[in-house]
């Protein structure tokens, strides 16, 4: 028997209008599925239930895959896949595997000859540099920083330094400590440094914006619990 496949299930970035950034094909795909390894199994079965109401959630199988997992139990996930069955791989919002414990099972699936469908969706990381202005031929995205004060000033000195030599530096931050990573950023990077905030991307709300660091100080943006990207340059 053939082995099945993994797909690469994008997701909303948290907005209820999924027809505007999923497309159909993927919708269809996705509804299709009856087994899945997750992020979160309860937000999972909700967004299923968006996209079809009449999911049929009872007759398919989640299997969490989160950043407590440890990487020998990855294999586990495999076994069904490895027997026949299709599998989707879903994140917690947007596209898997980026900044995403499902990185661990996709290389599994790499290892174990199964093959690996990527679908189209939206990405707040993508999304966010193109819209920014700054150089999207030469990029690093960096995940998150330290959370320790004195640890994340040294990781923006460090990521401007490697801006100034014209490479943009992609990085997030969790949403209630947004408002922290910003007045950091503030006030560890130079007055001519670029700094786009990209808030809410794909949301009623979005907002994005490119200033440098001076500008962006007469007029600080509230962006706490609010999903956010920041691209320095």
């Amino acid at each position: 028997m053939a082995a099945g496949k993994i797909y690469l299930i994008p997701v909303t970035l948290g907005n209820q209008n999924y027809h505007d950034v999923i497309p159909q094909g993927v919708l269809e795909k996705t509804r299709s599925l009856r087994l899945f390894a997750v992020e979160n199994i309860r937000s999972a079965r909700r967004y299923l239930r968006l996209i079809d109401k009449d999911f049929p959630i009872d007759e398919t199988e989640f299997m969490e895959l989160s950043e407590h997992t440890f990487k020998s139990e990855i294999n586990q996930f495999l076994d069904p896949v490895i027997r026949g069955k299709d599998m989707g791989l879903m994140s917690e919002a947007g596209l898997p595997g980026i900044a995403d414990p499902g990185a661990l099972l996709v290389s599994a699936a790499h290892r174990h000859r199964i093959r690996v469908v990527p679908l189209a969706g939206p990405s707040s990381i993508i999304l966010s540099l193109i819209s920014s202005g700054l150089n999207g031929q030469s990029f690093t995205f960096n995940g998150y920083l330290p959370v320790r004060p004195v640890e994340r000033v040294a990781a923006l000195k460090s990521l401007e330094k490697k801006s100034g030599e014209g490479k943009a530096q992609i990085f997030m931050e969790t949403p209630y400590r947004n408002q922290r990573m910003l007045d950091s950023i503030l006030s560890a990077c130079s007055d001519d440094t670029l700094l786009c905030i990209a808030t809410d991307i794909t949301l009623p709300g979005e907002n994005i914006r490119t200033m440098t660091i001076s500008e962006w100080k007469k007029n600080v943006p509230i962006i706490n619990d609010r999903l956010t990207v920041f691209v320095l340059q």
